[in-house]
């Protein structure tokens, strides 16, 4: 009896996000983090460590698909944390910001070669292609009225 291999849809990439998250849900959990958060710090650091308020909100709705409220208050926790700190009218990640996200950067970073050891480049092209594919058009749709 031979297998086929599943076609790439919204089920099978729906179940390696979740499979792959949940991994990195359990480094966030051992440091406190939400995933939100997580999020936030690593736009941040991408962004030199700095970035208007309103710019992280922003990159929050935008990457999460959650609303400015709920956006807002993860950059508020953060804040009151001490991971952010206000800066030249901007926020920028504290010492304990940057620390806390390159250790979760690093186990994320652990857990993907893990995830995507012996996978071929071509493939990892396609799917990089397809799924950006994807996400755009979801966003257009998204943002239509």
């Amino acid at each position: 009896m031979t297998t086929s291999t599943p076609r790439a849809n919204g089920r099978t990439i729906g179940l390696a996000h979740y499979a792959s998250r949940a991994l990195l849900e359990q480094v966030l959990s051992r440091t406190g983090t939400t995933f939100n958060e997580s999020v936030a710090l690593r736009a941040l650091s991408d962004n030199g460590g700095t970035a208007a308020r309103a710019w992280l909100v922003d990159r929050l709705t935008g990457a999460l698909k959650i609303d400015e409220s709920a956006a807002d208050r993860t950059v508020t926790t953060m804040t009151d944390a001490g991971l952010l700190e206000p800066a030249g009218g901007q926020l920028a990640l504290t010492e304990s910001g940057r620390e806390l996200f390159e250790g979760v950067r690093k186990a994320g970073d652990e857990i993907a070669a893990r995830l995507y050891a012996g996978l071929a480049d071509e493939d990892l092209e396609t799917a990089g292609r397809v799924l950006t594919l994807v996400t755009e058009r979801a966003d257009a749709e998204l943002a239509a009225p």
